[in-house]
């Protein structure tokens, strides 16, 4: 009787774990300064590798951001969910994005640079029309999805940017069942177009 023995998991090579270091110091960078107060130099500097290493790897900033700012933001489906509780369903999506176990600093990064990069409101625009649109227009009439979706997301981004970006004190407070309670219900109208 023959045994088989597993291969032990390979080890990630130099190169795959400087591409991981630089990586994760731009995630840090990007989402605490934005695209613009970040440079090369300071991404190279948090690595503690020289900047030409960025630039072999990444071969601009525009590609070190586009690599850092990936944004996943698996929203559920809404025609699947009852219908009276899909702004609640989206609120609480929304928190598990932000403050969940698994939550990341790709929304951080986008929202912190959009105001002032094209590239970085391009990639959130991107998130919006390939992610945020779907999934609304399958609440209600695909005709008015992008209203609706656009709605949405005004509110959930106005809500990031008082609560993550800003800090605003009477809003950080909030708990997050205080946010269910007085967002769901203007997510939910947003969502279905009701009134």
């Amino acid at each position: 009787m023959a045994f088989m023995t597993e291969n032990p998991p390979k080890k990630p090579s130099k190169s795959d774990r400087t591409r991981a270091q630089i990586l994760e110091a731009a995630r840090l960078l990007f989402a605490e300064h934005g695209y613009e107060g970040t440079s090369i130099r300071d991404v190279a500097a948090h690595a503690s590798i020289d900047p030409a290493m960025v630039i072999r790897y990444f071969r601009s900033k525009d590609e070190l951001f586009a690599r850092a700012a990936v944004v996943d933001l698996k929203l559920p489906a809404l025609r699947v969910i009852d219908r009276n509780a899909i702004g609640e369903t989206l609120i609480r999506r929304f928190l598990e994005i932000w403050e969940g176990p698994a939550s990341g600093p790709g929304m951080a990064i986008l929202l912190r640079s959009a105001t002032s990069n094209e590239f970085a409101a391009e990639k959130l625009r991107d998130v919006f029309g390939n992610q945020v649109r779907p999934v609304i227009a399958a609440a209600a009439d695909p005709a008015d999805a992008g209203r609706r979706a656009g709605l949405v997301s005004s509110q959930l981004l106005g809500l990031a940017m008082c609560r993550y970006l800003l800090r605003l004190p009477p809003v950080v407070a909030l708990s997050h069942d205080e946010i269910i309670q007085n967002v769901g219900p203007t997510l939910q109208r947003y969502a279905v177009g009701e009134a």
